[in-house]
């Protein structure tokens, strides 16, 4: 049936069933299901998570973490987007899709496209870039893929959930401008351009309101500026306050609450605080997802595991390899036959191939670089391995260091792999610095002391202080290469594949260089957005600071000439579009691909506007000597800035710079157009060092700023990490986590997924010990500790007795 038509059948369902059945319907029957409606002939929708690999739990999954069936393990978002490949990305979708669909997943939590704000985030692995557009782009490829294989796909965590410290309660202060240029954009365009089925909100505050009760942001701005017309989700235990979520447009609560929400849902209806309309259109929202999935269901039969993994762990070395970016490379790479070599670290042999946390797949296979390296290298080639360091914990001793120089020295090449051990980052906390463990750094040093022809591989999910830069022969970043990550090293060492990555990010020199450096990750329970728009390569080349790599920056094994720059038009109306064309010519060797990168920059703005955003790229593939032609339409937003004052996008007329590039600071052309525009903004300049002062900060905010929320009292929305304040709190504490440990089965996790366990149980608010429960504690009960935490003994007695 039609779209049309499935939303009238589902609003014939949900009018047909009384308000306790609507309320029934819109929290999840356990972790991973919906509520059936056998009667109306609905069966459950089945949801898993699945970013880069579906995780199909197996067990009672009761806490939501524990081993999956195995699936294909693909390069996750931070590796996946530095191929600047939408069409990639929507292969690696659709292949996840059709494994879902043999597991029996009904929609596939992900992809994640939160903005990377600082390089700390510990979950930067699972998103794709500190640009929207390219965040949007890479994004909304996955949704089509996934779509495809009839699965639904979950755009998460909306909104401007950018770091893991606090990320259940904090509040995120941010300007309206900011928010909507950056934070917000990425989901406006991979919502436009893949139409994804749901849509999960985040567990933070924005401006002081959690996103699950946010009118604002899931209904005003998502459904009616945007058009979004699927399901909104929690994410699991995000939901604040029950009835003034399905106010805000949060038709589904995940995981179930076992009824515990359904009597204060019924009590919104019956006292009038929530309508009967939007609780209506909730449970109608609901009700077309399960029709949604239940038709592409019936659609065709699924392909068993068994038929996808050989074809899936190939398209995963692809995508590994496209995704890899060449950092340095003075003609070391690609590797000669023959060469002997020293293979140096511990993660050549067990790789960090994905992130930490709910995304965490149970890989089909798994490559290694270091079996990979002596493969292609062949018989009679000599390939030395020293580990030097312990792969989990990143820790050297010396005697490894010393044997790793002298193996080094004794080769034509050294391989050397060091990166963020799996103790560094992690979904639940926030890395503590951007250094690699200082055995690596010192490794690293000893090695290029002993062989200068040294080629260093990087491994992790996000950009680190590299001090030792410019002394490695050649540097290649694989980031998180999925399952196939080894052999698809091994592939671009050796020229089998080409490097064709770019930098989806920047990587800074240090840390302190990053805008939002002194403003993150915040403190009592709220983060501050001084920086504004100035993240990333908006930051670094508008204040004109050096990095140590620049946003879309990566080499090549061939080279690659750039022609003049063309206009469809010189001068165009505001709202119209202007075409960008520039011949490219392989010039090189052998074949290759180049990233070509259009830039806009507004040359005379009264409002303050960054030195150049991206607004458009193309992935050109080319044989040697072949010239292609890159076009790239530009439409109103490549021009425009959103205006508060008249709560719009404008556009400023005047002349405008189109530069091209091979990268944010490698730029081959420009040409300029002339955009007709009768709007005048107000003046309003940067601020100075572009990161706002208390002054600017709040005129920007256009309100005061608000201060750190105190500890205490005690109430809902405290975490259980908020306990320790007091004695009475701290025990409660210890036996909560206790409870948790045995409900998770923490012994048998290693180390890094033990931390984020707790880290996740010491972040969970207090609410969340009833909807998480499975009904084994009520509002009541909770009210009662929380009045005997904050020492009213009586109240909590008279609670307990008044229940």
């Amino acid at each position: 049936m039609s779209s049309s038509e499935r939303q009238v059948r589902a609003a014939a369902i949900a009018a047909a069933l009384s308000s306790e059945e609507r309320v029934r319907i819109l929290s999840g029957a356990d972790m991973w299901h919906t509520v059936a409606v056998p009667e109306h002939g609905l069966d459950a929708v089945t949801v898993a998570d699945g970013p880069h690999g579906i995780r199909r739990q197996v067990g009672d999954g009761s806490v939501g973490f524990g081993t999956g069936e195995p699936a294909t393990c693909f390069p996750p978002a931070a590796t996946l987007a530095c191929s600047w490949d939408p069409a990639l990305a929507e292969a690696v979708g659709r292949a996840i899709g059709a494994e879902a669909r043999a597991q029996g997943v009904d929609v596939v939590l992900g992809p994640g496209l939160n903005l990377k704000r600082h390089p700390c985030c510990g979950r930067n692995f699972e998103y794709c870039s500190e640009d929207p557009l390219l965040s949007g782009r890479m994004a909304a490829g996955l949704v089509r893929g996934v779509q495809a294989a009839g699965v639904g796909a979950c755009l998460k965590h909306f909104a401007v959930n950018n770091q893991e410290t606090a990320r259940m309660v904090v509040d995120v202060v941010v300007d309206e401008r900011t928010l909507r240029e950056l934070y917000l954009t990425g989901f406006e365009i991979a919502l436009a351009e893949g139409r994804p089925w749901t849509v999960m909100c985040a567990y933070n505050r924005v401006n002081g309101e959690y996103c699950s009760d946010s009118r604002r942001l899931l209904t005003d701005i998502l459904r009616g500026e945007w058009g979004f017309d699927g399901l909104v989700m929690s994410d699991w235990g995000a939901v604040n306050d029950r009835a003034a979520g399905v106010t805000a447009g949060l038709d589904l609560e995940m995981p179930g609450s076992a009824g515990v929400n359904d009597a204060a849902l019924l009590a919104a209806v019956a006292d009038g605080r929530l309508a009967s309309d939007d609780l209506a259109g909730s449970a109608r929202r609901v009700i077309a997802l399960a029709l949604t999935a239940q038709e592409a269901r019936s659609a065709e039969e699924p392909v068993g595991m068994s038929a996808l993994t050989e074809a899936h762990h190939a398209l995963a070395r692809r995508a590994a390899a496209e995704s890899t970016v060449l950092l340095v490379n003075n003609g070391v790479l690609p590797l000669r036959p023959h060469a002997r070599l020293a293979v140096i670290g511990a993660m050549a042999e067990s790789p960090r191939y994905q992130g930490t946390g709910s995304s965490q797949v149970t890989p089909t296979r798994l490559d290694d670089a270091l079996a990979a390296i002596r493969t292609r290298a062949g018989q009679g080639v000599n390939v030395e391995y020293v580990s030097a360091y312990d792969a989990a914990t990143g820790e050297s001793a010396h005697d490894g260091i010393a044997t790793a120089a002298l193996a080094a020295a004794e080769a034509d090449v050294a391989v050397v792999f060091v990166g963020l051990p799996p103790a560094y980052e992690s979904e639940g906390f926030d890395r503590e610095h951007m250094r690699l463990p200082e055995g690596h750094d010192r490794l690293v040093e000893a090695v290029c002391t002993a062989n200068p022809r040294t080629v260093v591989v990087l491994g992790g999910g996000s950009p680190a202080e590299l001090p030792w830069a410019e002394r490695p022969a050649a540097i290649l970043t694989a980031y998180l290469g999925g399952q196939a990550g080894g052999s698809a090293v091994a592939d671009v060492l050796f020229g089998d594949a080409e490097p064709a990555g770019r930098l989806a990010e920047t990587w800074p020199l240090a840390q302190a260089d990053v805008a939002a450096d002194a403003h993150s990750p915040g403190t009592g329970r709220r983060v501050q957005y001084r920086e504004g728009l100035y993240v990333g390569y908006r930051y670094f080349t508008t204040a004109g600071r050096p990095v140590r790599y620049c946003f879309g920056h990566g080499l090549s094994y061939t080279t690659f000439e750039f022609g003049t720059v063309s206009l469809s038009a010189e001068r165009i109306a505001a709202g119209g579009e202007v075409a960008v064309r520039v011949p490219v010519t392989n010039i090189g060797g052998r074949r290759g691909a180049a990233v070509v990168q259009v830039y806009v920059r507004d040359v005379a703005s009264a409002v303050h506007r960054p030195a150049r955003e991206l607004r458009g790229f193309a992935k050109l593939w080319l044989e040697p000597g072949e010239t292609a032609q890159a076009e790239v339409t530009l439409g109103a937003r490549a021009f425009a800035f959103y205006d508060v004052a008249s709560a719009s996008w404008q556009i400023e007329g005047g002349e405008f710079e189109v530069l091209v590039g091979d990268s944010a600071d490698d730029l081959r052309g420009k040409a300029t157009v002339v955009v007709e525009s009768p709007f005048v903004p107000t003046a309003s300049p940067p601020p100075p060092g572009l990161v706002a002062d208390d002054v600017r900060f709040a005129a920007m905010l256009g309100r005061a700023i608000p201060g750190p929320e105190a500890v205490l009292p005690y109430r809902r929305t405290s975490t259980i990490g908020d306990l320790g304040h007091t004695a009475l709190g701290r025990r409660l504490q210890r036996a909560l986590l206790r409870t948790f440990e045995r409900r998770a089965g923490t012994d048998a996790l290693d180390a890094t997924a033990r931390a984020m366990m707790e880290r996740v149980v010491l972040e969970m608010p207090l609410r969340g010990l009833v909807t998480m429960s499975e009904g084994a504690l009520s509002w009541r009960v909770l009210d009662a500790l929380i009045a005997a935490l904050n020492g009213r003994w009586g109240r909590a007695l008279g609670t307990l007795i008044r229940g």
